[in-house]
């Protein structure tokens, strides 16, 4: 397979989401802005709750934002018709939910499952550059081709999921909690196969997950909580970053050690700029002997 997919890039701008209840509305977004590079491999991490599952149902067009603007490559989402989010889902954004069984026909083989999701693309139009078997075998799991998937294990389940979820050669994959109900093994596994499909094909992926072991695999990683994107990561490590407005997105673990009003001194030297906080450094500095 030497088919190269070009990737969507995504641009998310002020996003705020509501979820009506009969309590009144419950905020799942609060001005979310993120940018994603055409085929970036991209995780969003935090807690259950935070927004993620949401930004994901923005993106693959299942819902449209309360307030805000979403491009992906040529595509403006507040201006796209039920039809054409409906063919968008079908031929270039695929969206892989957390349980597998919610993507896959379980009487049906794994290659069976690839070719369904295929034939909606190729009804509208869009023909996929590969084969079901070829598919699989470029994914690692031509050997579970013709296995039944109520046979698989779950981890074997999650790949053929995240496999059918690629069948469209989609220029977007978005693949929601892709390793939480799985072994390390089985992980493992899932994020390698993420980064192959990545590599290998050029799709943007974008995967959204609570652990921070996967997200310190990933070349890119944003934090969010409570509907507030945070800080960065790159393959593990942790780094604030500077909003449009000045405002500073700070790691979890250093919210956790600064709470709100913590007031932080600015040390400008050659190499950069340090925020430094004298309570913490007072706690920290060693007492002098007398």
């Amino acid at each position: 397979m030497n088919t190269k997919i070009r990737g969507l890039d995504i641009h998310m701008e002020g996003i705020v989401h509501l979820y009506p209840s009969q309590e009144g509305d419950v905020v799942a977004l609060r001005g979310v802005d993120l940018d994603v590079e055409a085929g970036e491999e991209f995780a969003l991490l935090g807690p259950s709750g935070s927004g993620k599952s949401t930004i994901l149902a923005l993106l693959s067009g299942l819902h449209r934002p309360s307030a805000g603007r979403i491009l992906m490559g040529e595509y403006d989402l507040g201006r796209l018709s039920p039809s054409q989010l409906l063919r968008l889902r079908a031929t270039e954004v695929s969206l892989v939910l957390q349980d597998p069984a919610r993507n896959l026909l379980p009487y049906a083989t794994a290659a069976q499952n690839v070719e369904f999701a295929q034939r909606g693309a190729r009804a509208r139009g869009h023909r996929p550059p590969f084969g079901a078997q070829e598919l699989l075998d470029q994914l690692g799991m031509g050997h579970l081709a013709h296995r039944t998937v109520a046979t698989l294990s779950g981890g074997e389940q999650q790949r053929v999921a995240i496999a059918t979820g690629t069948a469209p050669a989609p220029r977007l994959l978005l693949v929601d909690e892709p390793t939480s109900q799985l072994d390390t093994k089985s992980r493992d596994q899932v994020v390698a196969l993420l980064a192959q499909i990545n590599q290998t094909l050029g799709a943007t992926v974008v995967s959204v997950t609570h652990d921070p072991e996967v997200g310190a695999a990933m070349p890119r990683t944003v934090t969010i909580r409570d509907g507030r994107i945070g800080a960065e990561g790159r393959r593990g490590q942790e780094f604030a970053v500077v909003g449009k407005d000045g405002s500073v997105q700070l790691p979890p673990d250093v919210l956790e050690r600064l709470p709100p009003g913590t007031l932080l001194r600015v040390r400008r030297h050659a190499s950069g700029v340090d925020l430094l906080s004298p309570e913490l450094e007072s706690q920290e500095t060693p007492p002098r002997d007398s």
